[in-house]
């Protein structure tokens, strides 16, 4: 009786492991490595992928380095998510070429690798979900032509030359410059790591070097303020145009510091991330690139209910 009674209790012990076992199989586990935490926008992004995560009944967690210059510290963080054995992976690198290793080893296991707001230069990711980083740049070069004149000399202060975004936004506002705006001239295109005190001193020293430069182009959140802070501490007169938003840029925006900026859709980037994941799961064919799109804002339009909508603080 007693060994019969032992069965009983090993087999109900046994069926309650497989139980608890095939519930934590059925969790979905989706890690997203972004490029930084310290600017809004990747706050904006997180909240996206974090809302798609309920929507979807996935698990997912979100981080990166505290600073956009922590190559190294991102990879680290990448081989790290992907010890866990995620179901998939959702990756915005900040160098295209150093994850490259990482990502074969994702795709060895199987683990479909979603690239948000900047590719890699590899065809691994199933999608990348990003802004158009090249048309929106070259929306900035346009509204700077026309804001001084379609002529005279003009800087930019860019993130880095590494990240896709980084590459993208500095060519395409450079690209469409030269082919549709031959008057005005280039003078310098420096890189703040997207730190806002980098990118004020990188800002200071261009206006001391040019002092008829006529505007500056911010690439990024960090870029936009270094170049604000520039302006300030100078009291130079310049059209600014920035790239992103947060609280001191929309304010900038408002008193006139800042002529206008491009806004991207974050808070969709991380959403369609997460939702791309779980198709690239189901097996669904995903493009190659989905588009989260962008806008113009500036002071006649950010109150605007479309444009609010893809603002952040």
């Amino acid at each position: 009786m007693l060994n019969n009674r032992l069965r009983q209790l090993a087999v109900a012990c046994g069926l309650a492991l497989g139980f608890a076992g095939a519930a934590l199989a059925q969790e979905t586990y989706i890690p997203l490595v972004s490029k930084g935490f310290q600017h809004q926008f990747w706050q904006a992004v997180k909240s996206g992928a974090e809302q798609a995560g309920k929507d979807f009944k996935v698990k997912i967690s979100f981080e990166g380095p505290e600073s956009e210059a922590m190559v190294d510290k991102q990879i680290d963080m990448l081989s790290a998510a992907l010890a866990k054995q995620p179901k998939a992976i959702g990756f915005a690198a900040l160098d295209s070429k150093a994850a490259i290793p990482l990502l074969k080893k994702a795709q060895a296991a199987k683990i479909p690798v979603v690239a948000f707001d900047s590719g890699v230069d590899s065809d691994i990711p199933v999608t990348t979900a990003t802004t158009d980083n090249k048309a929106a740049a070259a929306l900035a070069a346009d509204k700077m032509a026309e804001l001084i004149g379609n002529a005279g000399e003009v800087a930019l202060v860019v993130h880095d030359q590494t990240s896709r975004t980084g590459v993208d936004r500095r060519d395409g506002f450079v690209d469409r410059m030269k082919a549709a705006h031959p008057n005005v001239k280039i003078v310098s295109v420096q890189y703040g790591g997207g730190d806002h005190l980098k990118s004020t001193e990188i800002a200071k020293s261009i206006l001391q070097a040019y002092p008829k430069l006529k505007g500056m182009f911010g690439a990024n959140e960090g870029s936009v303020l270094g170049v604000v802070n520039a302006v300030r501490e100078t009291k130079r007169k310049l059209v600014v145009i920035g790239y992103d938003s947060g609280k001191q840029q929309k304010d900038a925006i408002r008193d006139g510091t800042i002529a206008g900026s491009i806004t991207q859709n974050p808070v969709g980037i991380g959403y369609k991330t997460v939702e791309a994941a779980v198709k690239a799961l189901k097996g669904e064919k995903l493009p190659k690139i989905i588009d989260t799109g962008f806008f113009w804002y500036d002071k006649t339009n950010i109150a605007d209910p479309k444009i609010a909508a893809v603002l952040y603080d």
